[in-house]
């Protein structure tokens, strides 16, 4: 390998860490919208916050894996397909985290604009339990994400 070959392959390192603990940093501050959301009872602004910081973290993943990923909200489809580039222990996680991704993206939009058609705003669509729940998820997406993070910072 050329000089030139392994710099290239650090700085790609490099940016890979960079741009997942970017990613992950704004996962984490839509987790801290989406409590602060709960708090004041506005629960499509919870779903709406998990759903991003899902989308953020998953996001990360991918990014640290090298693997480019579709400019959409929902990247449960390229997880799955690349699920042999995780650890064991995250890749048995990815049928959930593919679910959960894939839940919170269809209720991405009825969160924030409700379903006009209806005659529904998004506060006629979520409650709290609902609310909760999402929270719930995005948080487990984001610690295993976080997780898999440390371990290839060590790398």
């Amino acid at each position: 390998m050329a000089l030139g070959d392994s710099y290239c392959e650090a700085s790609i390192g490099m940016d890979m860490i960079r741009l997942g603990a970017d990613y992950l940093r704004g996962a984490k501050s839509r987790l801290m919208d989406a409590e602060s959301a709960l708090k004041r009872g506005d629960y499509p602004e919870v779903v709406r916050y998990s759903q991003e910081a899902v989308e953020l973290s998953l996001k990360a993943c991918l990014r640290m894996a090298g693997i480019e990923y579709p400019k959409v909200h929902d990247v449960s489809d390229e997880l799955k397909f690349n699920a042999s580039k995780f650890p064991t222990w995250f890749s048995t996680g990815i049928d959930e985290f593919a679910r959960i991704s894939a839940e919170l993206a269809i209720k991405r939009a009825a969160s924030m604009y409700g379903i006009e058609a209806a005659g529904k705003g998004p506060s006629d669509l979520f409650d709290k339990e609902e609310a909760e729940l999402s929270m719930r998820e995005a948080k487990l997406v984001y610690e295993k994400s976080e997780r898999l993070f440390n371990e290839f910072k060590k790398q």
